[in-house]
């Protein structure tokens, strides 16, 4: 289903917030940095701010939704996190793709085929 590895830890989200480039966009917050190891891994947040546990967890069923469609074209060996945003349990999965693929192009992590 997915090549690519889920960050769990609080070290390694933090990592990503302190020293990773940031993407924001009204959508997705993206946070990118390179890792030690040749695999891509991800994480997805949700605050309280977002709403209640359905919401919450509709936006991180949207954001691994649209990550999904994109993974195959990423490159290895980057830690990448998500942060969800209000408007985010109230889109398609669709709408944030597009915003996921312009935060992952302007990082340079998309492949071009």
């Amino acid at each position: 289903m997915s090549d690519a590895l889920t960050l769990k830890e609080k070290r390694e989200f933090s990592r990503a917030y302190k020293r990773g480039r940031s993407f924001v966009s009204p959508l997705l917050v993206t946070y990118v940095i390179k890792n030690n190891s040749n695999n891509l891994r991800y994480g997805i947040t949700t605050g309280k701010k977002i709403g209640k546990a359905v919401q919450r967890n509709r936006a991180r069923r949207v954001i691994r939704a649209a990550f999904y469609m994109l993974e195959g074209n990423l490159k290895q060996g980057y830690d990448i996190v998500f942060v969800a945003r209000g408007k985010t349990p109230y889109v398609k999965s669709t709408e944030v793709l597009s915003c996921m693929q312009s935060h992952l192009k302007t990082a340079g992590l998309i492949i071009e085929d």
